[in-house]
């Protein structure tokens, strides 16, 4: 699966891409930042990576559970503060990330299979 397949080249390219990602969103929601003061091993942002990246690949295999782990932390993050439109862009970040960490290596089918799985997570 070309999506798996992504990740596994990041992964080899630049090892963890926790930092990569959250650079990237607070560069593009500096609110954001104020939400991880207390994050100072990374330990929540890895966690919070590693379940999108967990629920975006079950999603892209017809999982059912991805959609209802959408909607509750839609409404978990609304509580803390993360309004929805802010609460979406994650996951484009997330693609965006691994896109340009992937480099000349990121294949079509690589990039279709992140904008399809995407736009179903954006469909929930």
């Amino acid at each position: 699966m070309a999506l798996a397949a992504s990740l596994e080249l990041v992964a080899d390219r630049c090892g963890d891409p926790t930092p990569l990602v959250y650079d990237r969103l607070f560069r593009q929601q500096p609110e954001m930042r104020d939400l991880f003061v207390n994050d100072h091993g990374s330990a929540a942002r890895g966690h919070m990576l590693q379940m999108v990246l967990e629920t975006l690949t079950n999603m892209a295999e017809g999982a059912a559970w991805p959609a209802n782990m959408i909607r509750a932390e839609r409404i978990n993050h609304d509580q803390i503060g993360v309004p929805f439109d802010i609460f979406a862009t994650f996951f484009s970040v997330v693609h965006e990330t691994f896109r340009d960490a992937a480099g000349d290596a990121w294949t079509p089918d690589m990039e279709t299979a992140w904008t399809t799985v995407l736009a179903t997570a954006a469909s929930v």
